[in-house]
């Protein structure tokens, strides 16, 4: 039998309203019957139902996010930013993978809608538009995350995925390569459009320069494999010089096809660039270089924006974007290639 509240009261001798005060705002309440509380809370054995608090409360204090694939590092640390964020607040993030797919996605969404979230931070696969309204028609405010709103209608936190695609190609040229591979997908997944639209751009500038788009069928490094052994079974005078892959997981892949075949050598043959700058990325058997982006001020800023608009419905959304950074390691400076290295910040190369 489930000790109650009024249980408690009983035996301490007080009001229902009295161990209510010692429970959520014990400056009401003298130190002795406090104390006298307490002890029929531990006699009893009493837990409170927080779930059902939250539920008369309107509001958990819990925020809902949803990341595109856990197993990528840059999603993890996302989430730890944004945990630590929240943390400062008194509140707690529970983490849900769609693993890019829409339906996983519908269903996390329906959990955080069940449970009266603070707020939803969401880096979307599908279209979620009309779930995230109807969440906000439900008191609960949700923020994207390393995607930009179509129509301005949810705030955003998010990188220039077209300037970091632009950053990569553009570094490629510089190193003397004219025929490059851009690997990633799916074309669903919003960055990776807008990175190959940037490395479209920055190709188009250079008549000598041919950007092949290779599809993959996740971000992950077994599809970067998958397309990296693709690329070693054509014909030599078929394959790209360089490639530049959507993600560090992709281009780890395609390093590790060309070095176990070793018929190729990275970067004297094919200069590799992937996207995120991962931990791993400077700790690959040839350093990967990378587009960097601000993954912690990413976390940190969404839950910023969320706290912001749980306690103002009112505000206006708002659209964040931080801008990538280039690092450049092993894979991609070939000297005997480059007319000249480029020039960049310090703080952009890493040897």
């Amino acid at each position: 039998m489930s000790v109650s509240v009024k249980d408690v009261a009983a035996l301490a001798g007080v009001s229902v309203g009295t161990v209510s005060n010692v429970m959520n705002r014990p400056e009401k309440v003298s130190a002795v019957v406090a104390a006298r509380v307490q002890s029929a809370i531990d006699d009893l054995g009493f837990v409170r139902n927080d779930a059902a608090r939250q539920l008369r409360a309107r509001r958990s204090k819990t925020i809902g996010m949803i990341v595109l694939d856990v197993r990528n590092p840059f999603f993890t640390d996302l989430a730890r930013a944004a945990e630590d964020r929240a943390a400062r607040d008194g509140l707690s993030i529970i983490l849900g993978n769609s693993d890019e797919k829409a339906e996983r996605e519908s269903t996390y969404l329906d959990l955080f809608e069940e449970q009266r979230m603070h707020g939803v931070l969401i880096s979307p696969f599908g279209d979620m538009t009309d779930r995230l309204h109807r969440l906000r028609e439900r008191g609960i405010p949700a923020v994207l995350v390393d995607r930009t709103s179509t129509d301005d209608a949810f705030s955003s936190v998010s990188v220039d995925d077209v300037a970091g695609g632009n950053l990569a190609v553009d570094h490629l040229i510089s190193q003397g390569r004219t025929s490059i591979a851009f690997v990633g997908g799916p074309l669903g997944i919003r960055q990776v459009v807008d990175r190959l639209e940037g490395a479209r751009a920055a190709a188009a500038g250079h008549p000598e320069v041919s950007l092949e788009v290779i599809i993959t069928g996740a971000l992950s490094v077994i599809e970067g494999r998958a397309a990296g052994n693709a690329i070693l079974a054509r014909p030599a005078g078929d394959r790209p010089d360089a490639v530049f892959a959507a993600n560090d997981l992709i281009a780890m892949g395609v390093l590790q096809a060309l070095n176990m075949q070793g018929q190729l050598h990275v970067p004297r043959d094919i200069a590799l660039i992937g996207y995120d700058d991962i931990d791993f990325a400077s700790a690959a058997v040839v350093p990967l270089s990378s587009i960097r982006q601000p993954t912690a001020l990413l976390g940190q800023t969404a839950v910023q924006i969320l706290l912001e608009e749980a306690a103002d419905p009112a505000l206006a959304a708002r659209q964040v974007v931080f801008q990538p950074e280039l690092v450049v390691r092993e894979s991609t400076f070939s000297p005997d290639r480059a007319a000249a290295r480029p020039n960049l910040p310090e703080s952009s190369l890493e040897r």
